[in-house]
């Protein structure tokens, strides 16, 4: 089936009570069990529900909707995406280890890396994300490939197939922020060989800035067996590949991450984000044609220094972009220079500015003050953030609208 009919169709129980045609929200904290023996059993298989922290079925039909869009072996949704971040490198990271990521990522990210997972003892190493600067990087304590479907705010799209040849080759992982991606309506990284993926599902999948989510899904591979952690006894005395084979890893998110640490995504959000998944192929192609049009109106403006957009021929995304993307996607670029034009842009521009984006309306940012701000003046030029760049997030306006508007904010920058 096409996306836009799983979107629709896929993720909902067989059966219902009561008949329902939509999804209903189980806004329960905990499931019964008739006998100690159903207990028992629920506790030891992991099967069925027994606390929502662990799973619930609201959130399991936002699961199997996710594994249908995206392909992948298992599904997890958490309470945001920088859970979801941290939960899937948590899982797969020990003190010692090393990671190689893209050198342009989301601030947060790169805040999570150097405030949560430095004082571990994890090592994170910066690289431009093409696969020979990625393999001079690597080292025997090398045990992820980190990067982003499309560099937040830089633009980057990364050589996915590439990347994914040369983990298969070293017996590590490559994990991959598919948040740009759109849930799959723009990119699918595990199609080209990723082994984990994790996204925010507060952007497109949402739709409307109205509710929190992320998501980790991973592909059935071998590639646990090289990780100690999967081969040693776990807490009942099981070793997670003998005892789970490829699903050890995605156990492992869902005890870590939920069971454990609690970062559950609640039913109410999840039966949102299930709603909003059935019009995210909609919307993404309308504003990725918008995006478009509004590159092609300003990319030679005289107050614009820079435009970057995946979806212009000259832009240096652009041939990786149509292997990897089902467009340009809608997100764009502008530096404009100077800090001071940059303020007075958004000054003048009747949209609103904030730190989001997926948003049925335009959003625009100012990343050197504001996503970037926490990140010295050396790692924000690295993360290709300027003090003129403005990021855009394109939304469901009317085209001919936005160009008049973007044209006569920038004669005032």
């Amino acid at each position: 089936m096409k996306y836009e009919t799983l979107a629709v169709l896929s993720g909902f129980p067989e059966e219902d009570p009561h008949g329902a045609v939509g999804l209903p929200i189980y806004a329960v904290a905990a499931y019964g069990f008739k006998t100690l023996e159903e207990g028992a059993e629920r506790f030891a298989s992991g099967e069925g529900y027994v606390y929502a922290r662990q799973k619930d079925p609201t959130g399991k039909a936002l699961e199997e909707r996710l594994k249908a869009l995206e392909g992948g072996m298992e599904a997890l949704v958490f309470a945001s995406g920088q859970a979801a971040t941290f939960a899937a490198l948590f899982s797969l990271l020990r003190p010692g280890d090393e990671v190689v990521a893209a050198k342009g990522l989301f601030g947060q990210t790169i805040g999570l890396f150097q405030q949560v997972l430095a004082p571990m003892g994890i090592r994170v190493r910066y690289v431009e994300p093409e696969p020979d600067r990625v393999r001079e990087a690597l080292t025997e304590r090398t045990r992820a490939i980190f990067v982003e479907t499309m560099a937040n705010p830089a633009l980057v799209v990364p050589d996915l197939e590439g990347l994914a040849s040369l983990a298969e080759e070293k017996g590590i992982a490559l994990v991959v922020d598919n948040t740009f991606g759109a849930a799959g309506a723009l990119a699918k990284p595990l199609r080209w060989g990723a082994h984990v993926v994790m996204e925010s599902l507060t952007k497109w999948a949402s739709g409307h800035g109205s509710v929190l989510g992320g998501a980790v899904l991973v592909r059935e591979t071998g590639i646990w067996q090289n990780y100690p952690q999967f081969l040693e006894p776990d807490a009942r005395g099981q070793v997670p590949w003998e005892a789970l084979g490829p699903r050890c890893y995605p156990e492992r998110v869902r005890t870590l991450g939920l069971s454990l640490m609690g970062m559950a995504l609640s039913p109410f959000n999840a039966y949102l984000l299930f709603q909003g998944l059935e019009t995210v192929a909609l919307r993404v192609r309308r504003m990725s044609e918008t995006a478009l049009r509004l590159a092609q109106a300003l990319v030679d403006h005289p107050k614009v220094q820079a435009l970057r957009y995946p979806g212009l021929p000259q832009d240096p995304a652009y041939p990786m972009a149509q292997k990897y993307l089902a467009s340009g996607g809608p997100m764009l670029t502008l530096d404009l220079g100077s800090e001071e034009a940059a303020s007075r842009f958004l000054k003048a521009i009747p949209l609103p500015k904030a730190a989001n984006l997926g948003d049925a309306r335009t959003l625009l940012v100012h990343p050197w003050t504001t996503t970037h701000s926490r990140l010295p003046e050396e790692g924000r030029l690295r993360a290709g953030v300027t003090p003129g760049l403005v990021r855009v997030s394109v939304g469901l306006e009317d085209p001919e609208d936005l160009v008049a508007w973007f044209r006569e904010a920038l004669e005032g920058a």
